[in-house]
């Protein structure tokens, strides 16, 4: 693998600053799995051993995203939404349907090693529902037989065509774009436009004349490097609480931390809005720490340890051997009597 991938695995660790080498983790296990089909234990040693790490920390990220595939996965991951948006919709019936037809269950691939099948729980395209995607790419509002129609054009070597987007490419080709690497296929631009859904709110808003307030789409961004100041900064009147106790405000060169451990540990010195007769805080040197010492010299005192030797129980040794000998001096129950004839 460190034949193959070194000098691209080079080329993505060159992208990050050399104190944030590990920041080229997620595309370097893109990177192996448009190698193998998967992120295998050889992977896992490969990107840990490029950027420094132990197994264990890559594999803890390779986990964690379901786009890293942990064993060998068919050229085409066909993913059915089955949430509650497409599951209303038939992406239940969809999913089953593909399971029969392909002979295969979740997180399974057919036998030929082409197809990948998987129901996923959120494809975030619920005004196309039923959704599916290959490798990521959207068959949008599909029904069962539109889906089987799909995987047996795949199967038979083709590449349908997506409701939006480019054409379709293989997962090792998808996890090499994802890995920051171009795609060389001619047909790789995308040549399909937003579907409807996408655009009904926008032309809803034309249609109304409804526009953002101001709004100049042609307004360049501004920022420090084109020396343009920041707006100054707006304040807003407080709400009124109903309150009739009057308004307190710290003083201004109090800091937001002090502020902050201020509200949430109050004490005499500290203002409580809608208390009558409150006063603001007075900046200052804070008092010493004489009177919290000699509290809390006063809770030790009062709260001393039971010494190890001490045996559990209020009543100390004595009370342990009161409780015992009173326990031999009683007569055994008549069942514990008839247990030790038996035993005689």
């Amino acid at each position: 693998m460190h034949a193959k991938l070194d000098e691209r695995a080079r080329e993505i660790v060159a992208r990050y600053p050399a104190d944030r080498s590990r920041s080229a983790l997620l595309p370097l296990l893109h990177l192996v799995q448009s190698e193998e089909g998967y992120v295998s234990p050889a992977g896992v040693e490969f990107c840990a051993d490029v950027l420094g790490l132990n197994k264990a920390q890559v594999g803890a990220v390779a986990t964690f995203y379901t786009m890293y595939k942990r064993r060998p996965t068919g050229d085409w991951l066909v993913s059915v939404c089955t949430n509650t948006m497409c599951n209303v919709l038939g992406g239940q019936q969809v999913y089953d349907t593909l399971t029969e037809h392909l002979g295969v269950g979740h997180d399974e691939t057919t036998p030929d090693g082409k197809i990948t099948l998987e129901h996923a729980e959120c494809l975030a395209a619920c005004d196309y529902g039923p959704v599916m995607t290959v490798n990521y790419d959207f068959f949008d509002q599909v029904d069962p037989d539109a889906a089987v129609a799909v995987v047996n054009e795949l199967r038979a070597g083709g590449r349908p065509q997506p409701s939006r987007g480019a054409r379709l490419c293989t997962l090792k080709e998808m996890s090499r774009q994802l890995a920051g690497f171009a795609d060389p296929r001619a047909e790789a631009v995308a040549d399909g436009l937003a579907g409807d859904p996408t655009l009904a709110g926008l032309r809803l808003a034309q249609q109304h004349g409804i526009s953002v307030a101001g709004y100049d789409p042609n307004t360049p961004i501004k920022g420090s490097q084109t020396g343009d100041k920041p707006a100054p900064a707006t304040t807003r009147p407080a709400a009124a609480t109903g309150s009739t106790a009057p308004d307190v405000k710290a003083p201004d060169g109090k800091s937001p931390q002090i502020r902050t451990a201020e509200t949430r540990n109050p004490d005499a010195r500290t203002a409580v809005p809608d208390a009558p007769g409150a006063a603001a805080p007075v900046d200052g040197t804070p008092p010493g720490p004489a009177d919290a010492k000699a509290a809390e010299e006063a809770g030790t005192a009062a709260n001393r340890p039971a010494s190890d030797a001490k045996p559990a129980g209020d009543g100390g040794t004595d009370a342990q051997e009161r409780s015992l000998k009173s326990a031999a001096s009683e007569p055994a129950s008549p069942a514990v009597a008839s247990e030790e004839e038996a035993d005689k």
